[in-house]
Formats: C-alpha cells, structure tokens, sequence
C-alpha cells in the first residue's frame, strides 16, 4: 500500500507542526488499514518526527534518514553534502544522523524548495531543474565527496545532479537502503502477499495515474490506483490540533 498525500504538496514549506499532525494522519491511516509495518517514503516527515517523535503505532516504522547514514556510513565519504527540503535542512536532522555515525564527518546542508514542485508537475528535463540543481550546487562552500538526495523527488533528477556535481561526486540515494530494509524485514518476518500494490493520493487521480505509469511503466492487473478525500485527512487534523 503506497499512500501519496499529494493533497498536501509541497511538505517543505509547511510548518513543523502542521508537518506533524499530517505525520499522524497518515501514520493512522495506514495503521488502521491493517500494514504489518510502515516505511517511511518522505524525509520531510522523518525531520519532523525526529523533532517531535513519530505518533504511536504498534508496528515497525522504517526511518528514511536513518537508512540515509547507514548509506553514508558504507559510502567512506568524509565531505557530505545533504540538499533537502527547506523543512529537512530547518530541522538539522540529516547533519545529527551523519555526525552520531561519524563525529568527525564534515556535513553541508542546503535547501532546494523548487524541486518538489517541478517533479510534481513531471518538469524533469530542460531549463528549469538544472537552474535549480545549479542553485543548490551554488550554495555549498566547500568541495563534497558524496551528495545525499534527501528527498525522496530528487533522484527523478538524477541526471541533472550527476551533469551539475560532477563525476567526483558519488550521489546517495537513501530510498535504495530504506528499500532494502524493507525487504529484509518482509523475509524475517514471513511476510507474504499477492504481489499485488495499492497505491493511493489524496490529489486528483488521473494525474497520479499518469505518473505513475511514467515513472514505474504499465501497472500490473492486479495494481490498484484509488484517490482519497484530503478533506476527511483535514477534518482529522483539525480534530487532533
């Protein structure tokens, strides 16, 4: 089950807590539809809950920035590099990860707000991504041996980074660990299903459709793609304010 709150898009410029009281929606949404364990797709919600603590939920939940220093930590990289977020990099919880694995680590975060919304709007390519890649590279001071994408959008533009930062700079995707974890979890465990995914949005259907099968190719027939009312998801904030 792969729950998108596109309702509620862009994360970043949201406040801490607003961030958290849609953390605890969607944390309780898929608690009560039943998942054997929750993994964590947002690095904006894993700053919050490292500031606020995650909601309870009577299952594992796999944090994004925790698979990310694990990532950091395999990658031997000193000069780390985090572009994130203006919530992530607010929050400092990517630098505190890296440094409790690495003390001596030395960790530069920088804030991309115009990602989001240009992977959102399927804006992978031209002008406009590499202008804001190019900003990001921009603001960091110091030469990097590795970049970690801390968001879970930015590896859709991949291509860019890799142009913009250069061959010299290995580029981390914490996704693939926090995958991996999943995965081994699912095995430990006996996990087994269908093999079927259920993927929904709090935005408008067709469009999320239409991403995914851009992003993932032809959904399989067992595939389910539904959209869900974002005012039931407000009408709950409200109440737990």
């Amino acid at each position: 089950m792969y729950l998108a709150d596109q309702a509620h898009v862009p994360y970043g410029d949201r406040s801490y807590e607003d961030l958290a009281q849609l953390l605890r929606t969607n944390v309780e949404y898929l608690r009560a539809a039943g998942v054997s364990a929750i993994v964590m797709g947002c690095n904006t919600s894993c700053a919050v809950a490292a500031k606020f603590g995650y909601p309870p939920a009577s299952i594992p939940i796999f944090d994004l920035i925790d698979a990310a220093a694990v990532s950091v930590a395999a990658s031997g990289a000193q000069r780390i590099g985090v572009v994130a977020t203006a919530a992530t990099i607010r929050s400092g919880a990517y630098g505190e990860a890296i440094r409790r694995i690495g003390p001596r680590l030395d960790v530069q975060e920088v804030a991309a707000p115009a990602l989001v919304p240009l992977v959102e709007a399927g804006n992978l390519t031209g002008p406009e991504p590499r202008a804001a890649i190019a900003a990001a590279h921009a603001a960091f001071d110091a030469p990097l041996d590795a970049l970690v994408l801390a968001c879970t959008h930015y590896p859709l533009l991949d291509a860019h980074f890799a142009e913009i930062f250069g061959p010299g700079v290995a580029r981390i995707d914490p996704a693939e660990a926090q995958a991996d974890r999943a995965a081994a979890y699912a095995r430990s465990e006996g996990l087994a299903g269908g093999g079927r995914t259920r993927y929904l949005t709090t935005g408008s259907l067709e469009p999320f459709r239409r991403a995914l099968e851009a992003l993932t190719g032809p959904l399989g027939p067992t595939d389910e793609v539904t959209a869900l009312r974002p005012v039931a998801q407000d009408a709950y904030i409200k109440r737990n304010a």
